[in-house]
């Protein structure tokens, strides 16, 4: 059985993919077994690769029937406490960066300022693991009841450093549909209240609020028939990604070089005023680097995705 850890949200999960597809080839007839939250389980089985899921909601000890693994594997971060949590469950063997503290020396050095899903793919490759940066795609889910061919507006965030103001969103939101889109505006639960502002502010109608109407097997599948979608560094934005839904992400104070999508794919655009990484920042409200993306530099990136998603489908065609 192989183990991984990767005890984390959305983004995590999908930055993720291209190591636990990378495992998945290295070790064809062993178990892949993730400890993630319980409610990726939709997300889980999207990718495609893992026989089963563990619970795990951050770094609290494993449950015992999760076994001894052959190998395991942290792509949670550079520990000691990740370390340490899969050192518990007597593994073969663990790949993971070094760590005098864990006690674990022979994995490379954690770099600060890799993309993330290049981080996890150097791991397994000093491990002589190979592993593809650009194999993010997920298994694409039937629209079900979702509207599709929709343009999201995804206004929220767990950070609020993260939080474009509401009132940019409602003005890109009234943009959309002065120009033909059907627009919605989608958030969890918690994130209802901002959702039901940038609907009002932009004169959408009630139904055109999905926050916290999805869950998120049909929040990927609104995605993966979005017409397009412009969200702030969330995890929405990484399964724009993963389907090649045409978006603008809206960066800060984290920067695109970490999280942002991949730079050769010319219908995603990530905007960020100040391209650096900003870790100590403890100001209120968007971060500077965010706050300084105009409305207009929005919808002209939206314009530039869209023309190049049509020109690349009428090559393909």
């Amino acid at each position: 059985m192989i183990l991984v850890l990767r005890a984390l949200g959305v983004g995590d999960l999908a930055t993720a993919v291209p190591a636990l597809r990378a495992l998945r080839g290295a070790y064809p007839h062993r178990e892949l077994v993730l400890a993630a939250p319980a409610w990726l389980a939709p997300l889980v089985d999207l990718v495609g690769v893992v026989d089963r899921l563990v619970p795990a909601d951050g770094l609290g000890q494993l449950d015992r029937s999760v076994g001894r693994p052959r190998v395991a594997v942290n792509l949670h971060g550079r520990g000691p406490q990740s370390h340490r949590v899969l050192a518990a469950t007597r593994p073969g063997r663990l790949l993971a960066f070094a760590n005098a503290d864990a006690g674990h020396h022979d994995g490379p050095d954690w770099a600060q300022d890799a993309h993330e899903v290049r981080r996890w793919c150097g791991l397994l490759e000093a491990y002589g693991v190979s592993a593809d940066p650009g194999d993010l795609a997920l298994r694409r889910p039937a629209a079900g009841s979702t509207p599709t061919g929709v343009s999201v507006v995804h206004p929220g965030s767990k950070v609020p450093a993260k939080r474009w103001p509401p009132v940019r969103f409602a003005a890109v939101a009234r943009h959309l549909t002065a120009t033909g889109h059907r627009v919605v505006v989608t958030g969890s639960a918690a994130e209802a209240p901002l959702a039901r502002q940038v609907t009002r502010f932009a004169g959408l109608p009630d139904h055109a609020n999905l926050a916290g109407r999805t869950d998120l097997h049909d929040l990927a599948a609104l995605v993966a028939h979005a017409r397009l979608l412009v969200s702030g560094d969330t995890g929405i934005a990484h399964l724009a990604t993963a389907y090649h839904t045409p978006s603008v992400l809206l960066f800060g104070p984290v920067a695109p070089a970490r999280w942002g999508p991949p730079a050769d794919r010319p219908y995603h655009r990530a905007l960020c005023v100040d391209g650096r990484d900003w870790p100590g920042w403890t100001g209120v409200g968007p971060h500077p680097s965010l706050a300084s993306v105009a409305v207009d530099e929005v919808l002209a990136a939206l314009d530039e995705v869209e023309q190049s998603a049509r020109t690349i489908r009428a090559v393909a065609a």
